[in-house]
């Protein structure tokens, strides 16, 4: 007999995925199509929700040619978060949806955390001060262009957007929510404090559901151009971050997602919202709990930009391999080389979006391999501080589980295990994000009874490894010195 199937929707930054899954964990086949983004200026990253739809559609359809969609259960969602669309009534795009990557709204952010109050605004949305939540892209959008920002304004999330075009659904996750920074995270509801300073109503966002909720069954129409069943259950999912925390069974306590991607998270389960800037705090793809996250916006992407840039510019990806054997044999340290990583801003601990990378310490024995190095361990040194913060504040920290391109450098694996004294597997699950989305619509269809359950059925773990208490010291002196410097970087108002 056939085994039955369940899918996680991954609609990302850069491209959608629509992968099938086994009660195992296993990929059976997956379509995808790539959404394209503008920057028509400065500051600005825009996309056509219409592109949203047309790359789910395609993505699903190239999945539906390779299974037998008679054997679905149902499809999840694992969405980009923060990025935040304007629609009529019909959810016809009024405005370009703004993406989490736009920094337009830095003064609004500004403005909204005054009025509101820091402290406090943390404390109901579980972010501290940053452009990347969409709270202050609301602000933005009600204050330029009032001609569009109307009540029977519709304000969506990738997420419950899919919902609606997929099956009617006015409905939202809390995981999907939650990043927009204007969900109350204890309450579980939109937060009528925030909307009011925003300039927005309840009313003109989805309704929040738990995860896992099933909101509807896909439509006679979607299912005529994707070639999937009509009336295939679709349930609420949360955001990619979130799901790629489930899929690789880190929704439980003690262990430390690592994601090694154009972007850093570095996410611990906790029972309780524990407010911190050294982290933002998200709500759990399971609905239970939280996700504390800390979160580097330059991660595989500033090595490559420092490659491209200022290492080797005409030499591409094999550069890199060249570089990774070099640093390989170069201490701890690069003898003094330090590399503030900060090339977008910097999120926790300092929550600074104008602070800058930059480079201390060069003399004349260092070379480029030295600075791919010293590169590496500052990433490195801001991961192994935010676990050390997350332990410093009575957090239970026993494992991190790696995911991303950056988890298979030999190189960066030790450096993470020696930095922080705690082992490192590796996962298996390269698709994370698609499968914490498709755990969520396997308790939804009941598959199993919990997602403890189904993390632990569909998950997959590779090699261990671990910390050498020696390295390990020498690393707690480079962690103080780069510590030092990176607060210089955010905090120096003596260089204008």
């Amino acid at each position: 007999m056939a085994e039955r199937l369940i899918i996680g929707l991954d609609s990302s930054t850069q491209s959608t995925k629509a992968i099938a899954w086994t009660k195992s964990g296993e990929l059976v086949a997956e379509g995808r199509a790539d959404i394209p983004m503008q920057t028509p200026q400065m500051d600005y990253c825009e996309q056509d929700p219409n592109d949203w739809w047309d790359a789910a559609v395609t993505a699903m359809k190239q999945l539906a040619q390779q299974i037998d969609v008679s054997l679905v259960d149902g499809m999840a969602i694992s969405n980009q978060r923060e990025t935040i669309g304007f629609f009529d009534a019909d959810l016809n795009p009024v405005h370009p949806a703004i993406v989490w990557l736009d920094s337009r709204s830095s003064i609004e952010a500004d403005e909204l955390y005054e009025r509101v109050g820091l402290e406090r605004l943390h404390t109901i949305s579980g972010k501290p001060k940053d452009p990347i939540p969409s709270n202050s892209s609301v602000m933005w959008v009600r204050k330029n262009r009032p001609d569009l920002f109307t009540p029977a304004s519709q304000v969506r999330e990738v997420g419950s957007y899919l919902h609606g075009r997929l099956a009617g659904a006015n409905a939202v996750s809390w995981a999907s929510a939650d990043p927009t920074g204007m969900f109350d995270i204890e309450r579980k509801e939109w937060s009528a404090e925030i909307l009011s300073v925003v300039g927005a109503t309840s009313d003109q966002f989805a309704n929040p559901v738990p995860p896992g909720t099933r909101v509807g069954g896909l439509s006679d129409a979607v299912a005529d151009v994707t070639g999937l069943k009509a009336g295939t259950p679709i349930f609420a999912g949360a955001g990619d971050g979130q799901c790629a925390g489930l899929g690789v069974d880190a929704a439980k306590e003690g262990r430390v997602y690592l994601n090694l991607g154009t972007a850093i998270v570095t996410g611990l389960w906790s029972q309780t919202p524990n407010i911190s800037n050294s982290w933002r705090t998200m709500l759990s793809p399971t609905g239970d709990g939280y996700f504390l996250e800390g979160v580097m916006r330059g991660g595989t992407y500033f090595l490559d930009w420092m490659v491209k840039h200022y290492i080797a510019p005409d030499e591409g990806s094999a550069a890199h391999e060249a570089l990774h054997a070099k640093a390989m044999d170069l201490p701890i340290g690069s003898d003094g080389l330090l590399v503030c990583p900060y090339l977008s801003g910097c999120m926790n601990p300092f929550w600074d979006a104008n602070a800058k990378a930059a480079i201390y310490g060069i003399s004349p024995a260092h070379d480029t391999s030295y600075l791919y190095r010293a590169s590496m361990e500052g990433l490195t040194g801001d991961i192994a501080r935010t676990i050390f913060d997350m332990r410093d504040q009575g957090l239970k920290v026993t494992e991190i589980i790696g995911v991303g391109g950056g988890a298979n450098s030999p190189l960066w694996r030790q450096m993470l295990v020696d930095a922080t004294g705690i082992p490192l597997t590796l996962s298996k699950s390269l698709e994370a994000s698609s499968l914490g989305a498709a755990m969520i619509a396997a308790v939804g269809a009941g598959w199993f009874e919990s997602f403890d359950e189904a993390s632990q059925a569909m998950s997959a773990v590779g090699e261990t490894y671990q910390p050498d208490p020696v390295a390990h010291k020498e690393w707690k002196v480079l962690l103080e010195r780069q510590q030092a410097f990176n607060a210089f970087c955010c905090h120096n108002e003596t260089l204008s």
